[in-house]
């Protein structure tokens, strides 16, 4: 979807363009990514890293316009980190630097922001604080969230919309809905794991 691997079959588009019509540039100001790789030096400070998501809209070398800082200080300010900017992004903690990967994201300015596994190697309260910082930046922005997980439970606490994906089926639509209509149920083998519909949660049987 962002069109960093080639599609196995189908189309994508954007604003009903499809996505391989788009030059890189033009792409880039439509999707944001944030991968689970590290950042190539952790040298550099949390400001700097949040910079870097202005590149498809400055010249050649770099330079910030009024708008750039605008929108950089706009980042920093929604996802809480304003204490941090000035720190090297090796003095962080997992957490930190993920809420930093999230802000490069947001100061890129895209309508879309794609995020592949953004709460692993957290604890659950890191987890739980990634994609409520997620939920409330999609609902205050307007931008369209999508995010893979394997944090199911809390997933279906914090997410509008929820799609599973199965080998042989998937399906998309509310939590309540994909609960009420027992979608959960096919994930795992029951006689290891089951779905309770009334806690929204998954039980060791």
């Amino acid at each position: 979807m962002g069109n960093v691997q080639p599609k196995l079959s189908g189309t994508i588009s954007i604003d009903t363009i499809e996505i391989n019509d788009y030059k890189p540039a033009e792409l880039a100001a439509k999707i944001s990514v944030v991968l689970t790789e590290k950042i190539a030096s952790k040298n550099l400070t949390v400001l700097e890293v949040i910079a870097l998501g202005r590149q498809p809209y400055t010249n050649w070398i770099g330079t910030l316009t009024t708008t750039d800082k605008d929108k950089i200080t706009e980042a920093i300010s929604l996802v809480q980190i304003d204490e941090l900017q000035h720190k090297k992004c090796y003095e962080l903690s997992d957490g930190q630097l993920q809420k930093v990967m999230i802000a490069r994201a947001l100061a890129q300015d895209t309508s879309i922001i794609l995020l592949d596994e953004p709460t692993s190697h957290l604890d659950l309260y890191h987890k739980a604080t990634i994609l409520k910082l997620l939920k409330n930046i999609a609902h205050k922005t307007q931008k369209t969230i999508l995010f893979t997980t394997h944090e199911i439970e809390v997933a279906l606490q914090l997410c509008d919309k929820i799609l599973i994906l199965d080998k042989n089926e998937s399906h998309f639509g509310t939590p309540q809905n994909l609960i009420a209509t027992n979608k959960f149920d096919a994930l795992f083998p029951k006689d290891t794991i089951i779905f309770d519909a009334k806690s929204a949660s998954f039980k060791v049987v």
